[in-house]
Formats: C-alpha cells, structure tokens, sequence
C-alpha cells in the first residue's frame, strides 16, 4: 500500500497447540522495540485474517493498542475485508474461475499461477479414517 513506507512482520498469536512455542517476534515486544527506537506511530494490518474475529479484535484492538498507549506511540488497525461486497464478489468470481470447465479461459483475477493455478478432484482427498 505505501512500498515507500518501511515496515516490519510480526506475530500477533500463537500458532498450533500450547506446546509450540510462540512465534517470533511478537507484536507487542515489537511495538516496545519501535518505540524505543525513535518510533512514534505504527499502523497494524492483520494480513493474516479476512474479518474481525474474536483474535484480531483481542490482540490488536486491546492488547497492541494498550501496548501501544503505554509507549506513547499513535496507533492505527487497518480494517479487514470482511463482508464488503467488493470482497465477497472477488472471492466467489476466484471460485467460479477455478471451478468452471472452461476456467483456464477464464482466468481474470489471479492470472496463471503455474504451481496451484487449478486443483485436480484427486487433490485433496480425505484421509481414510480407521
């Protein structure tokens, strides 16, 4: 969005069970590392996520938002796609692309993406379960 912008990936959870440990670097200490920096304002974007669930909400509007008050630095969370139309529209026209007999006429959106451009019906077959 702002390629002359620098900006840095961080974590804002844990990913697997408990026992894994969390990733790195975590956005909170980040946030704590900007600022002892020099750094005066950040804006978080929760690429990782398609709407504003319960984890984006907890992490980073109160958790990193907190973080961010208690460090002195201006904070922003750019918003997620949600439910806009515009999204929504996008994704269903991805499915029907793919999903088409024709697709590979089709492709609009995503171009051809030579290692997953399609998905063979013998793909992703279920594990047999005993």
């Amino acid at each position: 969005a702002a390629p002359d912008l620098p900006y840095d990936l961080v974590w804002q959870s844990r990913s697997g069970p408990p026992q894994v440990p969390w990733l790195e670097p975590d956005v909170n200490d980040h946030l704590a590392a900007l600022a002892e920096a020099g750094t005066t304002s950040v804006v978080i974007s929760p690429i990782g996520f398609v709407s504003d669930h319960l984890e984006v909400v907890w992490d980073l509007d109160t958790e990193a938002r907190q973080t961010a008050k208690e460090l002195g630095l201006d904070f922003a969370r750019a918003g997620t796609p949600g439910v806009d139309p515009r999204f929504v529209a996008m994704v269903r026209e991805l499915v029907a692309e793919r999903t088409d007999p024709d697709g590979a006429k089709l492709r609009r959106r995503l171009g051809e993406l030579p290692l997953w451009d399609t998905c063979p019906a013998v793909c992703c077959v279920p594990p047999r379960r005993s």
